[in-house]
């Protein structure tokens, strides 16, 4: 399981990937998914102390989940290099 600390809503959090799921396209799929490849991850969100906080999950937009996805494909290549 991966780890980062990050931000929801402003307030500083440490951000759990439970799972990871990423499918690269294919020019002869049957479906724009398939053709495009799609990528499906779970989170559990932590407050600094470490405890689960569901209450700052609640906060989380769109934009949130997106640049966590980022930031965690950043920590990713960090780490590969």
């Amino acid at each position: 399981m991966m780890e980062i600390e990050s931000r929801i809503a402003g307030i500083p959090c440490i951000i759990k990937r439970v799972s990871y799921e990423r499918v690269k396209g294919c020019e002869r799929a049957d479906s724009r998914d398939d053709y495009y490849g799609w990528m499906e991850a779970v989170y559990e969100v932590y407050d600094r102390r470490g405890r689960i906080a569901p209450w700052l999950e609640c906060k989380a937009t769109d934009q949130d989940w997106q640049r966590v996805d980022r930031e965690f494909d950043a920590a990713r290549e960090y780490i590969n290099d």
